[in-house]
């Protein structure tokens, strides 16, 4: 299934939504264009998340633990990995953000998304702790961002593409449903993905999981029509 757009409009202007795409493709399109492939992998492997090059113990200084520990964490969520990658984490970024910006306020918003990226990383990081495989992409906080979508927009109806053979469908899904099945899905992805190395995976899904479940415990922290 593949969402095109919801049916709710947003009230105000998404800037912090937009600022989110634009520095993600920004990124993405400097490694692609002024990068060459081993510098673009370097890249990746320096301010990616690395499990393995993690180090929680031995550091001497805090720009030690600033490099080594705590930046791969949050830098990590702006990195992508190829055209596909980036263009279907943007496309649903810009499906969802702008709804739960206009519910959070644009502050409460980015901090709500970067806190649900660490989530992510944090969550990958303690289950892939020995592999060498970087952790990037901003799906986990976009997760994060569809938990919060969900039980603010429950009654939103998604319209959704889905291909059958050479037929295509237009399908409008509740949010509650679309939502629901693709972290059902993530769910049973992840399971399986613990029984393969995180090489033989490719995709972060237990990412994806943390970065949601962390929306589902935060993000009334940040709903500020609670408090209108």
């Amino acid at each position: 299934m593949i969402p095109l757009r919801d049916n709710i409009p947003s009230k105000s202007f998404p800037v912090v939504n937009w600022f989110l795409i634009i520095v993600n493709l920004g990124i993405f399109l400097f490694e692609v264009f002024f990068l060459n492939q081993q510098q673009a992998e370097a890249m990746i492997y320096q301010y990616g998340l690395v499990p393995d090059q993690v180090r929680l113990g031995g550091l001497t200084s805090l720009d030690e633990i600033r490099i080594t520990v705590l930046r791969p964490f949050f830098t990590n969520m702006f990195l992508h990995g190829g055209w596909g990658h980036i263009i279907s984490n943007m496309w649903i970024l810009f499906i969802f953000g702008d709804n739960v910006e206009d519910r959070m306020g644009k502050i409460k918003y980015f901090m709500f998304y970067i806190l649900c990226g660490l989530i992510a990383s944090f969550t990958h990081f303690i289950l892939h702790r020995h592999s060498g495989v970087p952790a990037i992409g901003a799906s986990g906080a976009i997760s994060g961002v569809m938990a919060a979508y969900m039980f603010m927009f429950p009654k939103s109806n998604i319209l959704s593409f889905i291909p059958i053979i050479i037929i295509p469908f237009f399908l409008p899904i509740p949010a509650i449903i679309y939502i629901g099945l693709w972290f059902a899905g993530q769910l049973v992805s992840g399971a399986s993905s613990l029984m393969l190395s995180s090489s033989a995976t490719g995709i972060a899904f237990w990412a994806h999981i943390g970065g949601f479940l962390g929306g589902i415990l935060t993000y009334k922290l940040f709903d500020s029509s609670r408090r209108r």
